[in-house]
């Protein structure tokens, strides 16, 4: 039995959209010939693509086996073929498309954050669940490779009691003055909805709420490093959002997690993301891919003495986890398991009430910068 899927992919002509979810997760389970769910069972993606710009939509389609793109959203909407509907945009426009959609009648996938803010992102949640459609946000994050390592390791009880989480991530993003940009220049535009603390605060939510503990409390500082940039058509604009954030998390289960968040850092550590987690029994460095141990028992006790040479080469003792499964592109895993539960209804807790969490943190993130305090984290009406 093949079920077919219609899904309309609304502004994947974007880096993240185009890289993540059309070629190395769409466009990929159509080339491997669907996603099987049994030897006579296949789901198969088939998608419209939609934007504003019809020439990067054109291109889009061909590079990607596509046959299907249109500029006018309520035209793919009105198609009963099309049973999802897939949101990349800007945040600024997400909350009235996705609305559209649901309105529609189609399942709702989103990128995070799923709402501009709390108010939008919960009237989603709130919607959905009314007109009875299956949904969920995209949490990437939980299905990279290191982040797994993880959680096996914890699965094992490796770490003993865990006692806290330490989180770098970030990269320089150059200004554009001499070197050109590497990233959209909306995202140091807070009228724009950008700033990292809305970025990557949703995306700390999911990791420490499904792998750590609950997010109980936030302390976060942010700061505007770099006031002047440099635009996509080459002309100078003020920064007026945050593009690096300080975050400390105190957690339900007794963890403490701290990240720090930057875009205007220069990367000397194993990848753009590391979390290292202590615990009792050992430790473990987490990157994007790959993991690094170290238990109890092969712990240095060093004694500090600034007036010699380091004798001990702290990074000797730790020991890298093995290749032990295949893992596939974050993205894509969670596609699949999305697409599953659409067909078939199996779980799939990463819905839009989920979403709206990170939307949640990501605005007591900024109440604390504002007001220089500790910031509460309430449960959310379900």
């Amino acid at each position: 039995m093949k079920h077919q899927l219609g899904i309309i992919m609304n502004g994947v002509t974007g880096r993240m959209g185009t890289n993540q979810h059309l070629m190395r997760s769409i466009a990929a389970i159509r080339e491997q010939g669907g996603l099987r769910l049994s030897p006579d069972e296949v789901i198969v993606p088939e998608p419209v693509l939609v934007g504003r710009n019809a020439a990067k939509l054109e291109a889009l389609a061909k590079m990607s086996g596509v046959g299907k793109w249109t500029t006018n959203l309520d035209e793919a909407l009105a198609d009963p073929g099309n049973q999802i509907y897939f949101d990349a945009q800007v945040t600024g426009q997400r909350f009235e498309a996705v609305a559209k959609a649901i309105a529609a009648g189609k399942h709702i996938y989103s990128e995070k954050p799923s709402g501009a803010n709390l108010k939008e992102a919960l009237e989603l949640y709130r919607l959905a669940k009314a007109k009875g459609v299956k949904h969920g946000v995209v949490q990437d994050k939980l299905w990279l490779p290191g982040m797994l390592k993880l959680k096996r390791l914890m699965q094992a009880g490796f770490f003993g009691r865990i006692l806290s989480v330490r989180g770098e991530f970030g990269y320089w993003v150059f200004e554009g003055h001499s070197i050109p940009i590497n990233r959209p220049s909306w995202n140091y535009r807070k009228e724009d909805d950008g700033g990292i603390i809305i970025d990557m605060l949703c995306h700390w939510r999911y990791v420490l709420d499904n792998l750590f503990g609950k997010v109980k409390a936030v302390s976060c500082l942010g700061a505007t490093h770099i006031p002047e940039r440099v635009d996509e058509n080459g002309k100078t604009y003020t920064c007026t959002a945050d593009d690096s954030a300080y975050a400390t998390f105190e957690l339900e289960s007794g963890v403490i997690a701290h990240f720090n968040s930057s875009w205007t850092v220069r990367v000397r550590r194993d990848d753009l993301l590391c979390i290292q987690v202590d615990g009792t029994h050992g430790s473990a460095v987490a990157g994007l891919r790959e993991c690094h141990i170290q238990h109890y028992g092969n712990t240095p006790k060093p004694v500090w003495n600034p007036d010699v040479p380091q004798p001990i080469d702290f990074y000797e003792d730790w020991s890298k986890v093995p290749v032990q499964e295949h893992f596939d592109n974050a993205f894509k895993a969670q596609w699949k398991l999305f697409l599953k539960h659409v067909v078939t209804g199996s779980p799939f807790p990463w819905d839009l009430l989920e979403g709206a969490k990170g939307v949640q943190l990501a605005e007591k993130g900024l109440e604390s910068w504002a007001q220089r305090r500790w910031i509460s984290i309430d449960n959310l009406p379900s």
